[in-house]
């Protein structure tokens, strides 16, 4: 399929979906040849904006597209990935993979048994702050992210782990780039009866840990995440797309300085200026948009099989069976069993 437009449609006309609509109609390797969705009007009203036709059923676009991002409610994803796959059609599911691991293996397993293109939707790793601190190459020893903001009055079939935490679960999970040990986190559902607010602090076989925060009932949106290793000390702002990096200056070994300094005995450290002592500089990070980077590794990924996805389908899996774990533990720690006991 090299040097050959491929043949897109978007499967659900909600917000999501109207951005994947225009990014493929944008993108010069794609062409957008339908939009799918079970309400008429939602489809024929993007369908539209893009002169394609819109339809109600998946089927009726089989043998007329050559991959699809599936927008739609979570837990339709297994449903619907199951019936593009198994028709050899490459599938870009959005965030969560699915509804739960059982479901997430079974997508999984059908791609591997079809040879199939599977990708998920975690768009923030194609945030630009996230490429920039995947081109530093560091190994972090201590994690932490937060990612807060109004409620959103969408996505309200999933809590907050699902909706929102799970940006930063995948994220983590390539940063640190080991097996999760263990998880503790507390959660609390205050609008909807999924949780709404939740921290959780995984811990990693290579001894790597990260602590994480999500809530959808903040009076601010804030994404932040800040990464301790042995190399540098990062804080990054996903939302001002803005990052500091700071290291030792290379010219000074600080430790050594440091205690030749106190030997001396006539030194006082208080009066040293602690940043001349170290290399701080804003890390340089492109602007440029994480939804059109995904279709863009996504489509080169189903024309050249040498490629894969920004965010494969085993790891879509690997951050939902993390965000289970987060949950199970969310559940085993309930504020409200806690407050019944103690009464």
């Amino acid at each position: 399929m090299q040097n050959k437009k491929v043949r897109t449609a978007v499967i659900g006309a909600g917000k999501m979906g109207a951005i994947h609509a225009k990014v493929y109609a944008q993108l010069p390797q794609s062409e957008l040849v339908a939009v799918v969705d079970i309400d008429v009007n939602k489809a024929k009203s993007l369908a539209e904006q893009y002169n394609c036709p819109a339809y109600t059923d998946c089927m009726d676009v089989l043998g007329k597209v050559d991959a699809v991002t599936i927008s739609t409610p979570t837990v339709t994803h297994l449903q619907l990935a199951e019936i593009f796959i198994k028709n050899n059609v490459a599938v870009l599911v959005e965030k969560p993979l699915a509804a739960n691991v059982k479901e997430g293996r079974k997508i999984v397993g059908l791609a591997k048994k079809k040879n199939s293109v599977v990708a998920v939707g975690h768009s923030e790793r194609c945030n630009p702050v996230a490429q920039a601190i995947k081109r530093l190459d560091i190994e972090p020893k201590f994690i932490e992210a937060d990612r807060i903001s109004p409620y959103p009055f969408r996505s309200t079939d999933v809590g907050v782990v699902l909706d929102v935490m799970i940006h930063d679960i995948d994220i983590i999970l390539s940063l640190a780039a080991s097996k999760v040990k263990k998880v503790d986190a507390v959660g609390v559902n205050v609008v909807e009866e999924k949780e709404d607010i939740c921290n959780a602090r995984i811990v990693f076989v290579n001894g790597c840990i990260a602590n994480v925060t999500a809530s959808r009932l903040a009076l601010k949106t804030e994404r932040k995440v800040r990464v301790f290793s042995r190399q540098a000390y990062l804080s990054m702002d996903y939302l001002k797309k803005s990052g500091i990096i700071i290291k030792a200056d290379p010219n000074i070994n600080i430790v050594k300085w440091i205690k030749e300094q106190r030997a001396s005995g006539d030194f006082n450290l208080t009066t040293v200026n602690w940043p001349d002592l170290l290399h701080i500089e804003q890390l340089q990070i492109d602007d440029k948009e994480p939804v059109r980077l995904q279709q863009e590794a996504f489509l080169r990924a189903v024309t050249d099989r040498r490629f894969m996805p920004e965010v494969s389908a085993e790891e879509g899996l690997a951050a939902l069976q993390c965000a289970e774990k987060i949950l199970a533990s969310v559940k085993k720690n309930e504020w409200t069993d806690k407050i019944n006991k103690d009464i």
